[in-house]
């Protein structure tokens, strides 16, 4: 399923490109879409987790460097038939954790600096059995995709919009650039709003799942349970500097809304919902 999801994303964005190509620069624009699709369709499945890391200045680390973390992983992994992946800081007070790579033989996890200052080693434990869960269960490829894809669709959109002001690529003859400002204005508004959507599609039971594998694993519910409500909190108080096409990487939500409309566009599931779900209650 997470394959089928992987290439209708590709796809998807394959014929967004061909769309907005043809739309501000007739066949000349759509044959430059065209190059452009495929650049980032190879990029995207090679390299989508090293822009993510990057994005975040992530740091590779050895085992001597941190040993914590390799212990735990190296343990979960081995327990679940898994290849250990690379392990990565993100110089962050912010405490979140994420998960990526296109296949479980080239998966990376990442942590903050402030989570690992921030919990104990058994909340630590369930936040990096979450994060295994995504590699074990092959959507880390996916949620990468929806990362690049998002970001794609956005800087596409700004891209028309800025042409559509001076006259377009020269494909369209004069009277299909009339309404060219007023459709590049709409695509500038409307494009961030779909690659949201694109990441609301693909996280929020994404997330429920790999609570549920992470805590198979560590046999412990009520310390991922403490660890995602520590983390909540503590998120609300050391905002993290995310872009909004890579929120749904992350173990917690790193934009956080006040409610209403924000919740409706949430890449994540309610932290509270999550925590009923692992121990059957809230915490105290």
């Amino acid at each position: 399923m997470n394959t089928f999801k992987s290439t209708l994303l590709l796809v998807v964005l394959t014929l967004f490109l061909l769309f907005i190509g043809n739309h501000f620069g007739g066949r000349n624009g759509m044959v430059l879409a065209f190059v452009l699709s495929v650049a980032f369709n190879f990029g995207t499945y090679f390299f989508s987790d090293k822009l993510a890391l990057s994005m975040y200045s992530a740091q590779p680390v050895t085992r001597e460097q941190l040993p914590r973390v390799y212990d735990v992983v190296e343990r979960l992994s081995a327990k679940q038939n898994l290849p250990t992946p690379k392990i990565y800081v993100i110089p962050s007070e912010s405490p979140n954790a994420f998960a990526t790579g296109r296949n479980p033989q080239h998966a990376s996890v990442a942590v903050t600096h402030g989570i690992l200052n921030l919990l104990d080693d058994k909340e630590l434990e369930g936040v990096l059995a979450h994060e295994l869960g995504h590699v074990k269960n092959r959507d880390i490829l996916t949620s990468s995709i929806a990362a690049t894809l998002a970001g794609a669709i956005t800087m596409v959109a700004r891209m028309g919009y800025s042409a559509s002001l001076f006259g377009g690529y020269g494909g369209r003859d004069d009277r299909s650039r009339g309404g060219g400002g007023l459709t590049g204005l709409l695509m500038i508004l409307v494009a961030p709003i779909a690659a949201t959507l694109i990441q609301l599609a693909i996280s929020r039971s994404r997330e429920y799942e790999a609570d549920a594998t992470g805590v198979k694993e560590t046999g412990n519910p009520y310390a991922l349970a403490r660890a995602l409500q520590k983390l909540d909190a503590f998120s609300r108080r050391i905002p993290m500097q995310a872009s909004p096409a890579t929120a749904h990487l992350f173990i917690v939500a790193p934009l956080l809304g006040s409610g209403g409309i924000a919740n409706l566009f949430s890449t994540h599931p309610p932290i509270k919902e999550r925590i009923r779900r692992l121990i059957g209650r809230d915490l105290v």
